[in-house]
């Protein structure tokens, strides 16, 4: 990379580029300077690279708009080509829809603004198209309200250019900008309150949302702040101010036209198609941050709610941009250009991100290797912070989105296991004396689980003897639980014999042979399949190797015994009674026999909703794990054939111009004539002619071959829907068998049932200003010395209640996740499962989950 390069990729940075030093006009000075040197040999990788370095470092974009500015000076072509390539992103990335590129796009142009080189009354066009576009999206007549997040999304945009250009419109251009803000006046008083249940992290606030002020509005209101305190704002540099007086006398252009992409408009359809297109439209413009507000007020750093608006889109822009390079993107989000701490704030919006519904727009573990490596760069004040963030969140455990409390262990029992598996778990050791069904209490066993998976049983008790007690909440150190140990064990002599027969490389076939005769015919199919199972097991128990191995040579012997469903259940009891020592090779037995269609995932279900699973529901994640396998291989199934009917679609588009081409070829040389001895004959000599028939008969082949793989595709992807709206039917069913059979009844009124008190939503909330520690709050069951006093914990909820409340949790996760395939089949769904005299509180959680109105319940 040459020094140009390395400066323009570096400028406002705290490097050894620039000697160290963080004075911004210094840095633009050197950086313009080697730009001007390169110009003449560099021009258009200066300009390519100028507009990357916009796109993809947006919390730089003021230096870059300076450096933009600078160059204009001295070549205005350079400018206005500038000023023709942003256009021209703009509009693809609005055509698009991608919602990143039209955000810092859209910065990007208004700081260009504030460095003469786009005119003032350019920027108030383009805020007024997309403000005329969001108010016909939810007009009625003209429009289609289902699609008010791409309506949001476009005010959001104008509303966050304003801390970087608010102050040079105002004074540049004051009636155009005050017309733009009564259009968003008037457009904030006509939309829908945003209401996402689906996607709220903490239960307790469902209830506050439809209060409480959306992202929107929320906004809106930080910008009235920032306008009534003069459009001063810390957190955005402003560069262009040194270098004003040479900027003034640049020329500015004219930003061409720009359009927005029409949405249908509304008509008589049903409700559910409504609601599922917008649905559509939320996952194709979501909202960017949902805060999860994880510190009090009196630890987070303190700042305007502008600055804190501006820090957190600096850190998602890293995080998006810098996604693959976790080490790049922990250094830039610990030197952010701002001149105020963030710690507080950077924890609360990367764990945002994990707990971000209904996906998180990257992989958890890129979060996970992004806080380690923060934790490293700052190791005076980060990993306080996240511990800090932990005990926060383990003291709302019970108060967690199910989904997200899953998250929530993965992360911290991988986080754990990069630092040697220390944390101070006396802290929590209160925990052992609570109930069986207690969120804390399940949240420290699973994460204990989760440890054992990574490490080995003995290093994690060891790392838990600070707090003794917690041994009991470790899964057994016994991996597995053969039956046939001992001849007096009967079936003991079937299972030898059998081992012997696996271990001389006896073909699944003569196996076959062997169990018809010498167990079914004996013994019965039960049995069979017990001695079966738990011989295989044993063998393949070495490693997860050996156990493929098994499955893979031996598939056959158990596809024949578990020919039905009922069979294909007494299956995965035997493995989860042979792994009961052990979760995680249960889910990965099960679920590779699943992949080798062994078991059905109807047979899951059935497996999962058995009374022995039931009872787990609320003090394990076992049951949960399998089920959640299940759904995602069979989504996975379904996402891998439309991704080959893709291919295959664009393969027989190209085939088929392929025979068209060796077709007129063949058919151009067959009838070109020549005149020989006054006689017209054929030009071509017959061998050539032979060949190109060849050629077009071969790809006309090729065609037909292709065509015919597309067709088999599309009736793999037909039976898989079918199977896949089975699955729905049979899971919802079941889900609604179980909570009708224990949630308590509607009252005579209508009204609903509470299974949690706001005391007892309370009794799970810490006060962490009383202590740095953040220790546990009086209400739960635990006995300690606090200044002299006995503190006693409790968890009060009752059994029935808090498996009500996982299981209910869980129905809203499984329709939240997967409402995408849900959605095409809601009314089957409706008129087989929620439809008659269903659990309001069932419906209620299924609706949630799908982001469908609960209004009318």
């Amino acid at each position: 990379m040459s020094s140009w390069q390395t400066l323009l990729l570096r400028v406002g940075d705290k490097c050894p580029e620039y000697g160290g030093a963080v004075d911004y006009k210094e840095h633009i000075e050197t950086c313009y300077g080697v730009l001007w040197r390169e110009f003449e040999h560099s021009k258009d990788e200066i300009s390519e690279l100028l507009l990357q370095c916009a796109e993809q470092l947006p919390h730089k974009i003021p230096f870059y708009g300076v450096l933009v500015g600078m160059i204009n000076l001295e070549d205005e072509d350079f400018g206005k080509n500038i000023v023709d390539d942003l256009h021209c992103k703009l509009q693809e990335a609005l055509s698009s829809e991608n919602c990143d590129k039209i955000r810092t796009l859209m910065r990007f142009l208004t700081v260009l603004m504030c460095s003469k080189v786009i005119l003032p009354s350019s920027v108030i066009e383009v805020f007024e198209t997309l403000l005329s576009s969001a108010a016909t999206i939810i007009d009625e007549d003209a429009g289609n309200p289902s699609w008010q997040p791409c309506a949001d999304f476009y005010i959001t945009c104008i509303l966050s250019c304003l801390p970087w250009g608010g102050t040079e419109l105002i004074e540049q251009v004051p009636d155009e900008f005050d017309r733009v803000i009564v259009g968003i006046q008037s457009y904030l008083s006509i939309r829908k309150h945003s209401q996402d249940t689906s996607f709220i992290v903490f239960e307790a606030d469902e209830d506050k949302s439809a209060k409480e002020k959306d992202f929107v509005e929320d906004l809106w209101d930080h910008i009235q702040i920032l306008s009534t305190n003069g459009w001063k704002v810390d957190s955005v540099p402003r560069p262009h101010l040194s270098f004003e007086e040479q900027l003034v006398s640049g020329k500015s252009y004219n930003l061409s036209p720009i359009s927005c992409p029409k949405q249908s408009t509304s008509s008589s359809r049903s409700t559910i198609s409504r609601e599922r297109e917008n649905y559509e439209a939320k996952l194709k413009y979501p909202q960017r941050l949902r805060r999860l507000h994880i510190f009090p007020s009196n630890k987070i750093e303190k700042m305007q709610p502008i600055d804190r608006f501006i820090v957190e889109e600096y850190l998602l822009d890293v995080l998006l941009y810098f996604n693959g390079c976790r080490k790049e993107c922990a250094s830039y989000m610990a030197s952010l250009p701002v001149p105020f701490r963030y710690e507080y704030l950077m924890a609360e919006t990367i764990f945002s991100q994990i707990m971000f519904l209904p996906q998180p727009p990257f992989k958890p573990i890129y979060y996970a290797l992004v806080i380690i490596d923060l934790c490293k760069a700052l190791p005076g004040a980060f990993p306080a912070v996240v511990a800090g963030a932990v005990r926060s969140l383990f003291n709302r455990i019970g108060d967690l989105d199910m989904e997200c409390r899953t998250r929530l262990i993965l992360w911290f029992s991988h986080h754990l296991s990069n630092f040697q598996y220390f944390w101070p778990w006396e802290e929590w050791a209160h925990v052992k004396d609570l109930p069986i069904w207690a969120p804390q209490r399940v949240f420290v066993q699973e994460v204990l689980e989760r440890e054992v998976r990574l490490s080995y049983w003995d290093k994690i008790k060891q790392s838990i003897e600070n707090a003794p007690e917690l041994e009991e909440l470790l899964p057994p150190k016994s991996v597995s639980s053969f039956k046939y140990n001992s001849e007096e064990d009967h079936g003991y002599t079937l299972s030898k014999e059998f081992r012997e027969m696996v271990r001389g490389r006896k073909t699944a076939r003569e196996i076959t042979s062997w169990v018809e005769e010498n167990i079914i015919q004996i013994h019965g199919s039960k049995f069979a399949i017990e001695v079966v199972i738990q011989t295989l097991l044993d063998i393949g128990s070495k490693s997860f190797t050996h156990l493929i191995t098994v499955l893979e040579r031996y598939g056959q012997v158990i596809a024949k015994l578990c020919t039905d469903q009922n069979m294909q259940v007494l299956l995965i009891d035997e493995v989860s009674s042979y792994w009961k020592n052990n979760t995680q090779m249960t889910a990965i037995a099960i679920d590779r026999m699943m992949g080798y269609r062994i078991i059905s995932n109807l047979a899951i279900v059935s497996w999962v909703f058995s009374l022995s699973n039931i009872e787990q529901f609320h003090v394990s994640d076992r049951p949960w794990e399998i089920l959640r396998n299940a759904i995602n291989k069979t989504y996975n199934r379904i996402a891998d054939l439309r991704k080959e009917i893709q291919t295959l679609k664009k393969s027989v588009l190209l085939a088929e111009d392929v025979a068209v081409k060796a077709l007129k070829e063949f058919e151009a040389a067959e009838t070109r004539l020549e005149v020989v001895d006054g006689q017209p004959v054929q030009a071509e000599k017959p061998g050539r002619l032979k060949r190109l028939k060849g050629y077009a008969e071969k790809a006309k082949d090729d065609e037909i071959a292709v065509r015919e793989a597309l067709e088999a595709k599309d009736a793999l992807l037909a039976r898989a829907l079918e199977e896949n709206k089975s699955l729905f039917v049979s899971l919802y069913k079941s889900f609604a068998n179980v909570l009708t059979e224990r949630l308590p009844p509607v009252s005579a009124d209508g009204a609903f049932p509470k299974l949690r008190d706001e005391e007892d939503i309370d009794s799970m909330a810490i006060d962490l200003e009383e202590s740095s520690t953040m220790e546990m709050d009086h209400d739960n069951r635990r006995k300690d010395d606090r200044n002299g006093e006995k503190v006693t914990h409790r968890y009060s909820l009752k059994e029935q209640d808090q498996w009500c409340l996982c299981t209910l949790g869980y129905v809203k996760a499984f329709s939240r996740q997967y409402a995408t395939e849900v959605w095409p089949h809601l009314e089957t769904l409706e008129a087989e499962v929620f439809g008659g005299d269903i659990h309001p509180l069932f419906r209620k959680a299924v609706f949630s989950g799908l982001c469908r109105s609960t209004t009318e319940m």
